[in-house]
């Protein structure tokens, strides 16, 4: 596939010049390693989690990241992360086996479970699956926990380059309460950040350009040191890594240091396709406002949509609920990881993923805010980047159809505007003062105003 060429057709097919910035500029951060630079746009992608749990194999990785290449590359979605338990042979469900053994190396490092990754035998790891997905134009992305495997404990074995090994330098007191198969390391001791120079150190080698560490942003304080590490143990290897913080809810006080040592981190615990986990994200995306912007990315979660849980079932969300979604994680530039399995792709969720102007708002827009005006409203604007241009997101919490609206001086506009819908690729005409619109119940609107 031509990705350069792909991504040409879809700025050619484009309304405005904003939306060739915004898919030319997405992902590029890995160009350089300040921390502005890794992502200097909400990072775009595809996890495994919602429709594969633990489970995904090789096979199924390699399948879905062809169709992302093909379906989702071009709207600017270039990151494929496989999630949660590559490592565990047995791994089968959204639990998690009480007593897991986990593939690992001599130095107590998770490798790929060869029996669900066959290229990784021979001491391979993921260097074959990531060359195959960047092969296709996309970045590699591997979710790993926090700390080091408990199995690795038992068996003692030797941290890399020291003479330290896995038991002097865990913390069997730091436990994820979810999730059995790992101990904190103990970052007082000289070994801790060792060890997590080794991992790293090996996923760099593997060519992986994205880790969702997760146990990681609760309690922050608590594991503050290991997210520090992990920074630290990232610059170390001298690849451009983008790391994701899971899950939340990171505490808003401590802003100022996880957008130091992290790009994106989660604001929320997992979420679903259920609308008050949506209604919930409005406060959380609202409170997270001073510490978004290049390189530091509130992150509301992967987009529960199309195919999910194992193929069991689509998505719960209503057209209308999908539509607010995608609407507030553009206005609010939270990070666009679909979940969904892209094998059962139906035309109405790719136009939904994969709408130029909405995608605009997301990767090319500044002085994203909220504004509060109305019980069972929600409204935000933001400015188009390299545009006197501004954009208006209208929202419907509430169970009744209603009027949602914004005088045009709260946007520091005199006269009228010429309003776009950008869900429609339409214009509607000129309005002055306010711009309203009537919504359906949980229902959206998405404007751009000149």
């Amino acid at each position: 596939m031509d990705v350069k060429a792909s991504r040409r057709d879809l700025i050619a097919g484009g309304v405005a010049s904003l939306t060739a910035v915004a898919v030319a500029s997405a992902g590029k951060g890995q160009e350089a390693g300040t921390q502005d630079k890794l992502a200097p746009r909400p990072p775009m992608g595809w996890n495994s989690w919602n429709s594969f749990a633990t489970t995904i194999t090789e096979a199924q990785a390699r399948e879905i990241a062809a169709i992302m290449s093909d379906k989702l590359l071009p709207a600017g979605y270039d990151i494929f992360t496989v999630d949660i338990q590559w490592y565990e042979p047995e791994a089968s469900s959204y639990t998690y086996n009480a007593a897991p053994k986990p593939a690992m190396d001599a130095y107590g490092r998770m490798i790929p479970a060869p029996n669900r990754f066959p290229s990784s035998t021979g001491g391979k790891g993921f260097a074959p699956l990531a060359k195959a997905v960047h092969d296709l134009g996309l970045k590699f992305g591997i979710h790993v926990m926090r700390g080091i495997p408990r199995a690795a404990v038992e068996r003692n074995l030797p941290v890399l380059g020291t003479r330290y090994r896995a038991a002097d330098i865990a913390d069997r007191n730091s436990i994820c309460s979810w999730n059995p198969d790992m101990y904190g390391v103990s970052m007082r001791h000289p070994g801790g950040q060792a060890y997590y120079d080794s991992i790293f150190r090996l996923y760099a080698d593997w060519g992986v350009d994205f880790v969702k560490m997760d146990d990681m942003s609760r309690p922050y304080d608590a594991h503050a040191p290991e997210i520090e590490a992990a920074h630290k143990a990232i610059q170390a290897t001298g690849r451009p890594i983008i790391l994701s913080l899971s899950p939340g809810e990171t505490p808003v006080i401590r802003g100022d240091h996880v957008r130091r040592h992290a790009q994106m981190w989660r604001i929320s615990d997992d979420f679903w396709d259920e609308w008050p986990m949506l209604e919930a994200q409005f406060t959380r995306l609202e409170n997270w406002t001073p510490y978004r912007g290049p390189g530091s990315w509130p992150d509301a979660d992967m987009l529960p949509l199309g195919r999910l849980a194992l193929g069991e079932r689509d998505t719960r969300f209503t057209p209308d609920e999908q539509r607010t979604l995608m609407t507030l994680w553009a206005i609010a530039r939270s990070p666009l990881i679909m979940g969904g399995d892209l094998r059962h792709l139906d035309a109405a969720t790719l136009a939904l993923l994969t709408n130029r102007e909405v995608l605009a708002v997301n990767q090319a827009s500044r002085d994203n805010r909220p504004h509060f005006v109305e019980d069972a409203t929600r409204i935000w604007s933001a400015r188009a980047e390299g545009s006197a241009d501004h954009y208006l997101a209208l929202f419907n919490t509430g169970k009744t159809p209603r009027e949602v609206g914004l005088p045009l001086r709260d946007l520091g506009i005199a006269g009228s505007v010429s309003v776009r819908d950008l869900w429609a690729g339409k214009a509607i005409g000129r309005q002055s003062e306010r711009v309203a619109v009537t919504l359906p119940p949980h229902g959206s609107a998405l404007y751009r105003l000149s």
